[in-house]
């Protein structure tokens, strides 16, 4: 256990389970306060003992923001690039069960065979982000870009934190899935579809526009003066179509609510109390707080390079709470902080907790299937097309500084 790594504490400003906001983050950032007290230990043998039961039939995925107790039992843990690959390789596997959130259970169901069924252990497990990227709007949007003439020399890009309608949609129009770990290189592969980095092509990038801008700005050498942001609830986005037709990367109005909540005040906070410390972020936070970090990557890239770092180094870690609080505790020999200063987990991952896989793995065990995650089989053969393009992409070099 880490004898360096301090607790945030519960603002008085913030309730459990997100019912309170956060004023000085971004509107509509929510932040869930304590998790409820670890679970009956008695849960933990049934887990044990569900699982040994279905044997090879069963392939537990977890992904690296959910509770120790359910990663406990993970056959593989991951960011959601690493699990789309993992779900996609084991073909053996009659039931994935997917310890994640409901768009990462739906890439599942698209890459697995018909003969595999995808169960969320908790239907309530979502994603704000997904959810600010409505199909229909989208597809308002894609229509207001063909007017004005821009569509045509557009590529969409989904971030894969998106609903398999979206994915879907950049499916059967060109485009392709990322994430995180390999967004440089989708954006690239994008813009070569259209003329090239340099050239007059756009891309459309949903839903977060962090990751979208931070890819531009800081991997692509674009300006941010080169990204505008569509809000779909005004008209052309609430740009002129002069801003449209200049624009090099169109931004979807979206973000993660907790890496939303990172503030620049954060890092220099960071750097005041702890003289030498490296300030370590997800692309996901705001573009002045990836500016002002040392060093900038995905949940794979940031266990990495905490995995590397030398013994007595000093590190502040901007992304979700539950695995902050895990590195701490694998890495004794290193101090290791939390960016924010007030307790704040992804609340909608959270809701996969210990009760709730006992219960399907359970429910497995006595021959029933629950809460399976089934895509109708046009979406699933559209999005199919973006997240083959994605799984097909060049190799991922490690993130720049």
């Amino acid at each position: 256990m880490s004898t360096t790594f301090t607790e945030p504490t519960s603002s008085p400003a913030l309730l459990l389970l997100g019912n309170r906001r956060d004023p000085l983050s971004e509107r509509g950032v929510d932040c869930p306060g304590d998790l409820p007290a670890a679970s009956d230990p008695d849960l933990v043998e049934r887990a044990r003992a569900a699982k040994e039961a279905l044997g090879e039939r069963v392939f537990i995925l977890g992904h690296h923001y959910q509770r120790d107790e359910v990663i406990q039992f993970a056959d593989v843990t991951g960011d959601s690039f690493k699990l789309a690959r993992e779900a996609a390789a084991r073909p053996e596997a009659e039931y994935i069960v997917f310890c994640g959130v409901h768009f990462m259970a739906e890439s599942a169901d698209i890459l697995t065979s018909d003969d595999q069924q995808v169960v969320l252990p908790d239907m309530a497990a979502g994603c704000s982000m997904a959810d600010m990227a409505n199909i229909n709007q989208v597809e308002d949007a894609w229509e207001q870009l063909a007017e004005i003439g821009i569509a045509e020399r557009t590529v969409p890009v989904t971030y894969m934190n998106s609903t398999a309608a979206i994915k879907a949609f950049c499916g059967r129009n060109s485009g392709v899935v990322c994430t995180s770990s390999n967004a440089e290189v989708a954006l690239r592969w994008a813009y070569d579809q259209v003329g090239g980095v340099e050239g007059d092509g756009k891309v459309l990038f949903l839903p977060d526009q962090h990751l979208g801008r931070n890819t531009a700005v800081e991997k692509l050498g674009m300006s941010l003066d080169d990204a505008v942001v569509y809000d779909p609830r005004k008209p052309l986005g609430g740009n002129t179509r002069e801003q449209l037709e200049a624009a090099r990367i169109i931004l979807w109005r979206g973000h993660c609510s907790v890496h939303g909540r990172f503030r620049k005040e954060n890092v220099d906070n960071a750097r005041a109390k702890v003289p030498g410390i490296n300030v370590i972020v997800h692309p996901e936070c705001t573009n002045d707080v990836v500016r002002a970090a040392d060093y900038v990557g995905s949940t794979e890239y940031i266990i990495k390079a905490l995995d590397e770092a030398e013994p007595g180094s000093k590190w502040v870690i901007g992304t979700e709470l539950n695995l902050v609080r895990r590195l701490a505790n694998q890495h004794p020999d290193k101090e290791i902080h939390f960016l924010e200063d007030t307790v704040c987990f992804c609340s909608t991952m959270n809701r996969i907790d210990l009760p709730h896989l006992v219960w399907a793995l359970e429910t497995l065990v006595a021959g029933e299937v629950p809460n399976r995650i089934v895509v109708d089989p046009q979406t699933q053969a559209e999005a199919k097309v973006a997240l083959d393009q994605m799984l097909a992409l060049p190799g991922i070099t490690a993130p720049r500084n």
